[in-house]
């Protein structure tokens, strides 16, 4: 099986790739766009104990192409989505940010799922 984390640079979507690895739950993929928001040097620490266990592909899910990509090369069987852009007072001060990350990249996942 394949398995993609969208968010798996994150507390929680590193946890879960942890636990995916530890199950043998399949090859499992780290998609992640290592924002400022958090800082990155923690994500990427996040991710040092299994970074040669995982698939790392930067990007972010705002560009459609990228996502789309992703899919076709990586060939998912399942797709388990965490990313979000995350913050209650900078969702306030910059929400078109939020609705770009959090719900059109959201939909260009979920639309990338879609077989052609």
């Amino acid at each position: 099986m394949r398995i993609l984390v969208t968010g798996g640079a994150g507390f929680i979507g590193s946890h879960t790739v942890e636990r995916l690895l530890h199950e043998n739950a399949g090859e499992v993929a780290v998609l992640d766009s290592f924002n400022d928001y958090y800082n990155p040097a923690i994500k990427r620490n996040n991710l040092r104990g299994i970074a040669d266990r995982v698939r790392l592909l930067e990007g972010e899910l705002t560009d459609a192409a990228f996502v789309a990509r992703v899919m076709d090369e990586f060939k998912p069987d399942t797709v388990i989505h965490l990313a979000a852009r995350a913050g209650v007072r900078t969702s306030i001060e910059q929400p078109e940010l939020y609705i770009d990350v959090n719900i059109k990249g959201t939909f260009h996942c979920a639309a990338a799922c879609v077989p052609h």
